[in-house]
């Protein structure tokens, strides 16, 4: 990404396994369709969120499992992983690291030039971290 050049998104969305299925099925989903879409777009690098430590445990394991199947599924990959806190992100795109939801949504409604903000509210926390890699990788490349 150049000085000049635009951010632009080429897919988002969510993957979300079926809640019927046991966890490890899930997982299993969770890794499949990331996969899908490291097999799909081919991409140099991943950005994830760090870990953060929820206020319920089993929650805070789940998405720890989680968040594995991605890093394991990259790691098979050869894609190297990078990642950012939440609220870093959030104050370097949108300029207050306690962005709400909604404020997250319109920005990246604004940056990427949607005609509307991006659905699920997930997506766009994905985003933010994307255009947050986006930007570090174009000032590490002008250095």
């Amino acid at each position: 990404m150049g000085n000049n050049t635009e951010l632009e998104p080429i897919d988002f969305g969510c993957i979300r396994p079926p809640v019927h299925l046991h966890l490890p099925a899930r997982y299993l989903a969770l890794f499949n369709g990331v996969e899908t879409l490291l097999e799909k777009f081919t991409p140099h690098a991943l950005a994830v969120e760090t870990q953060f430590v929820h206020k319920n445990a089993q929650t805070a394991i789940k998405l720890g499992m989680a968040r594995g199947a991605v890093l394991i599924c990259a790691a098979k990959h050869n894609i190297p992983i990078y990642e950012y806190a939440p609220k870093k992100a959030k104050l370097a795109v949108v300029g207050h690291g306690g962005a709400s939801k909604e404020q997250v949504q319109k920005m990246v409604q604004l940056l990427l030039k949607l005609p509307t903000p991006p659905e699920p509210q997930d997506a766009a926390d994905a985003l933010i971290i994307a255009i947050c890699h986006a930007h570090r990788s174009c000032l590490t490349e002008n250095s």
